[in-house]
């Protein structure tokens, strides 16, 4: 794993436990029914479920967690493959890089990595699909979309699917959903991105909860345009975003947050 891995993943756990520290007042009934979860990479630990795959995404599908955020890259073929990663390695201990090997190749020797057509065939419609497209060199980009207009032909945009992008031109094969599906998520520079949401007509804007502030959100809001934080892991930091009136709350404890909003439901 690389070092910028492991040092994202500890300001991450810093952040989460000085969040989980600060009380928070409990979000309204209304607030609660109206959040909306989505497991980032389904429901997983990387050793007994690993991110990005069936069996992640059907845990979260079986507990009745909102939607599911996903990554998507293509072999050197042009199929669409199910993985965060360039290369396997870092989650299935393969030294593989996707865009250098065929589905065929790929499925011989890791055939944990889904398609985009299982994944949209299985959940599609049961579940709302959050799909973070990543770059690569194999260009191509009408191919592409012809390939993704296929897959997500029986599903309607913006209702049952939305695609995420760290930056714009990763959305060029995408553009057949229309600019309300299409969701820039930000790293660092979120003034940056917010600017070319209002200025595409995007669906909205992603990004640690650290980063949207209460400027930003109520300017999208103000616009139509949706707003979702992730990674949330604690009860009071899911307790903020809710009543920040944040739309979609990303996390790797998808069903942990879910547990918490019923519970709460349920003493009203």
């Amino acid at each position: 794993m690389s070092l910028r891995y492991h040092l994202e993943l500890i300001a991450q756990q810093v952040a989460d436990f000085c969040f989980m520290l600060i009380p928070r007042r409990q979000p309204s009934s209304a607030a609660l029914r109206e959040c909306r979860i989505v497991s980032h990479r389904g429901e997983h630990d990387n050793r007994q479920v690993r991110e990005n795959t069936m069996a992640a995404f059907g845990a979260a599908a079986a507990a009745g967690v909102w939607g599911i955020e996903f990554d998507l890259r293509w072999t050197r073929d042009l199929h669409p493959v199910v993985i965060h990663d360039p290369g396997t390695g870092r989650v299935f201990d393969v030294d593989l890089n996707v865009a250098e090997v065929s589905l065929e190749q790929l499925r011989q020797q890791i055939p944990e990595i889904p398609t985009l057509e299982e994944v949209v065939s299985e959940f599609g419609g049961k579940m709302h699909l959050m799909v973070e497209l990543k770059g690569d060199a194999l260009n191509q980009d009408d191919l592409k979309a012809a390939r993704l207009a296929e897959i997500f032909a029986g599903l309607q945009a913006v209702r049952d699917f939305h695609f995420l992008a760290l930056q714009a031109d990763l959305f060029d094969p995408a553009e057949f959903a229309g600019n309300k599906a299409l969701v820039l998520v930000s790293e660092l520079e979120v003034d940056a991105l917010s600017q070319q949401v209002i200025e595409q007509d995007y669906g909205g804007l992603c990004g640690h909860y650290l980063l949207l502030n209460k400027r930003l959100i109520d300017l999208h809001r103000a616009r139509g345009q949706k707003l979702g934080t992730g990674f949330v892991g604690s009860r009071h930091c899911f307790y903020r975003e809710i009543n920040r009136g944040v739309d979609w709350v990303f996390s790797n404890r998808a069903l942990k947050l879910k547990r918490i909003r019923e519970q709460l439901l349920r003493k009203r």
